[in-house]
């Protein structure tokens, strides 16, 4: 029996096989990763065929699935330029598009692509330390000046600054040629982004196929980034470095990924406003002060780095950035004006410069170019022209005259206004060769078929010099041409795995006991981090109390046996939605449920809770890389749950059903944040930001359904609306009174829900902040919640009115803007010149 059970393994093995490979035919003159010339599948491919067909369509579903949910569970993401709608919840953001096939290259064949991306770094590194130093190369007449200075990234500002061009970290966009050598696409040396989805795309799939992975011996990436960490602290000038990562802010394209990176490798992220050139020094502007900055690793374009010096109309740079770096007060990585060795005009000059400096042939050359702006190159162009294909010879302003054409596929016409212009600015454009990339397997329809692919390649500066990524961003394409210029709107992307003969080494990036030293402080909190944690608990509190108005509304709607004054109730209930903007007015304002569902779902509404969590999302957003995986996926679950996808309209008992789920969302979300965050300024601020908003709503709801006049129907309203009706019953046997109720939700220091214990909260969170000055002087927001402590202990309930609940919501009103001018200063001024830097 067992060789008839092994019989039939072996059976569907070799069926499924078939029906993998079935139809899989390379493209035509286009070399393929995964079938040779032959037909055979390649040998360094077939453990991993090997695997795959052990598994039974549906057990490839499910780790399928396992790989996607992890994409969508830590939120990988993506944005494309422009593409940002403010009514969508995720504001353009869009899930990650993860290929469930690696890319698998053998160990042998990967030595030489790493031996040829670390000769180009260093060939690129060398080239700009003459670019913005002795200009060696333009003196022999090996580079033509016009080739750099027509560059809009040759920063002149920068030319003799210390690290002006200086490159920490290197990306070769790769593709395979039909005769299955590697050439260089583009070179990567502004800001290359890539590493982090490369990263989680490793995390994906070793999900999905963790046996495959051990067994395949798949070198780990850990190393490169310990590595490329080690460099940028031995760039700075102190043994325990502040590094930063500068992001254009949370609407660009690869927000994620530099956000991820940021929580990856311990450094903070930060924008344009979080940094301050003071005393020719780079300093973050946080809660405590100012406190330095020694490495930046920026993610903008270098132009945008410094409006001072370099572009006036940037908003996303630091003013004074250039000066500092021209002190050797900063180290910026990659260099400011390091991009513009990124230039297509330069790539033919690369074989003869790497022969001057190095003494070598490329390892990897690049694609064949001419620069139009030498005449003979010119003319070899446009006597070619049908040939080849034409690209911008710098960098754009990212417009669609920046992507390369085939003149050959335009129209008669066209292609003669492309001969003049190229006639009239020469030095504008490049030609270069139509390479047919090579192809490699997706999984498609139950099968594999073959799609065109670019490997984007990453080596590191580190202090044992260049470090090469063991694995890289791999880009497939959904279009079937293999010419080049097609993958410029690369669709998917997935993991590259190198394969090893030995079993590969486990690396982390956690430090060995004895190489760090014991703390219990937590790192710099920048203002704008502050910030935004503090409206994150906002809205959070806001959605939640917009929740719990839905929530008192419906179910007083549908109770069979409604108490007297439930009519005038629900009345107050619905006009507190339309109040406060979660439910708009018109001929809708008469229905209540029509109101219930508009506060629940509707993103037109300021105030509805669907909107209250988008802008809690967004807000998140901006600070990922302080959040858990769990929190985030939280986010996820509230906006599947308020934004419904088929535009159904819910029963009245399906909207109160939504609200219960999304108010236990919203209370597991609350768990995470007391139990899992550290007791650091960072959740200080989001509870700072609970409670004010939670006792202003409190007062609020006080003020609506308990004044002298309430019916025992209000009143047990307020009780549901503050979530103390079990405690008023444990206290009382009497139904719903006036004085008992408002003392319970305003003044008892005992109920987690009242507006006194909010203040007694906000008291030992304020007291816990840094203070600017070591006076002994209260700072306004320390002065303001004192005073409310105080009115609470000493006000008593027969006293409570409606003007003097008004009075408690305006000093909390108060106490947020003291808060707001006191920590989330981002703009030089009177309170910013007070700001002491702490080396």
């Amino acid at each position: 029996m067992a060789v008839q059970g092994r019989t039939r393994t072996g059976r569907s093995r070799a069926d499924r096989r078939a029906a993998l490979l079935a139809g899989y035919r390379p493209l035509p003159g286009a070399f393929d990763e995964f079938i040779d010339g032959q037909g055979e599948v390649r040998p360094h491919w077939e453990p991993f065929l090997s695997e795959w067909c052990a598994l039974s369509p549906a057990e490839l579903s499910q780790r399928f699935g396992l790989a996607d949910r992890h994409v969508r569970d830590t939120g990988v993401s993506y944005r494309v330029h422009g593409d940002v709608d403010a009514r969508d919840p995720g504001f353009g953001e869009r899930a990650w598009p993860l290929s469930h096939v690696p890319l698998v290259i053998p160990e042998a064949e990967w030595q030489v692509i790493a031996a040829g991306v670390t000769q180009r770094a260093e060939l690129l590194s060398t080239l700009l330390d003459d670019i913005y130093g002795p200009g060696a190369l333009i003196a022999k007449g090996l580079l033509p000046a016009a080739a750099i200075t027509g560059s809009p990234d040759y920063l002149r500002p920068l030319h003799g600054a210390p690290g002006g061009g200086s490159l920490q970290l290197y990306a070769a966009d790769l593709g395979r040629g039909p005769d299955g050598r590697w050439w260089v696409l583009q070179d990567r040396t502004q800001a290359p982004s890539g590493t982090g989805y490369a990263l989680e795309n490793r995390l994906a799939l070793a999900r999905a196929f963790p046996d495959m992975f051990r067994s395949m011996n798949i070198e780990r990436l850990a190393s490169f980034f310990q590595g490329f960490r080690a460099g940028l602290v031995a760039r700075s000038k102190r043994v325990e470095p502040r590094i930063c990562l500068l992001t254009p802010g949370p609407l660009n394209e690869s927000y994620f990924e530099q956000a991820y990176l940021a929580r990856y490798l311990g450094f903070l992220l930060v924008e344009g406003g979080d940094l301050v050139m003071r005393e020719g020094r780079i300093h973050v502007r946080t809660i405590a002060g100012l406190k330095r900055a020694d490495v930046i690793w920026r993610r903008i374009d270098g132009d945008f780095a410094d409006p001072l010096e370099l572009n006036a109309a940037s908003a996303l740079g630091v003013a004074g950035l250039v000066e500092a770096v021209r002190q050797g007060q900063v180290h910026v990585a990659n260099g400011l004006g390091s991009g513009v060795v990124e230039a297509r005009a330069l790539m033919g000059f690369m074989p003869a410069i790497a022969r001057q400096l190095t003494g070598e042939e490329l390892i990897l050359p690049n694609i064949a170019t001419w620069w139009c702006g030498q005449p003979q190159e010119r003319e070899t162009v446009l006597d070619r022209l049908g040939e080849m294909s034409v690209a911008p010879a710098f960098r754009g302003n990212g417009g669609p005259d920046d992507a390369p054409v085939l003149p050959g596929e335009l129209s008669e016409t066209e292609r003669d206004r492309l001969r003049q212009r190229i006639v009239a600015r020469g030095m504008d454009y490049v030609g270069q060769e139509v390479v047919r990339l090579s192809t490699m397997p997706v999984f498609q329809n139950g099968r594999l078929e073959p799609h065109p692919m670019t490997l984007r390649v990453f080596a590191a500066s580190t202090p044992e010099g260049w470090k090469v990524m063991p694995g890289g961003f791999c880009r497939i394409s959904d279009e079937p041409d293999a010419r080049a210029v097609s993958l410029r709107n690369g669709v998917r992307s997935t993991d590259v795995w190198i394969t090893s003969e030995e079993p590969v080494a486990q690396v982390s990036l956690l430090p060995t006991p004895d190489r760090i030293g014991i703390r219990r402080v937590s790192g710099t909190l920048p203002s704008r981090a502050a910030d935004n944690l503090f409206w994150l608990g906002r809205y959070l509190e806001r959605s939640e109390a917009t929740l719990r108005l839905v929530r008192a509304l419906l179910g007083r709607l549908m109770d069979a046996d409604p108490a007297p004054g439930r009519s005038e109730t629900v009345k107050q209930l619905a006009g507190m939605l339309v109040a406060w903007g979660a439910a708009g007015g018109g001929p809708a304002r008469k229905d209540p449920v029509a109101q219930a569902r508009a506060a629940l779902h509707s993103l037109d509404d300021y105030g509805s809770a669907a909107a209250s969590i988008r802008e809690a999302r967004r807000t998140a957003s901006v600070i990922r890389e302080r959040l858990s995986i769990d929190a985030w996926r939280l986010f996820g679950d509230l906006q599947r749950q308020l934004v419904p996808e088929d535009g159904r309209k819910p029963s009245e008992g399906e909207t109160y059903e939504i609200a219960d789920r999304a108010l236990k969302s919203l209370a597991a979300f609350s768990g995470l944040s007391q139990e899992n965050m550290v007791r650091g300024p960072g959740w200080r601020f989001l509870d700072i930001g609970r409670r004010l908003e939670r006792g202003i709503a409190t007062c609020r709801f006080a003020r609506q359904f308990a004044d002298s006049h309430a019916s025992g129907d209000s009143l047990d309203a307020l009780l549901d609306l503050t979530d103390s009706q079990i405690t008023y019953r444990s206290r009382y046997l009497l139904g719903a009174s006036l004085l008992p109720v408002l003392d319970l939700v305003m003044l008892d220091p005992y109920n987690p829900r009242s507006v006194a214990f909010q203040v007694e909260r906000l008291d030992a969170e304020i007291a816990d902040l840094p203070t600017l000055a070591d006076d002994g002087m209260l700072e306004a927001p320390r002065r303001l919640v004192l005073r409310l402590a105080a009115d609470c202990r000493t006000t008593e309930a027969e006293r409570l009115d409606r003007t003097s609940v008004l009075l408690f919501e305006q000093l909390l009103m108060g106490l947020s803007g003291a808060i707001a001018d006191r920590y989330f200063l981002q703009n030089s001024g009177p309170e910013g010149s007070r700001m002491t830097s702490i080396a």
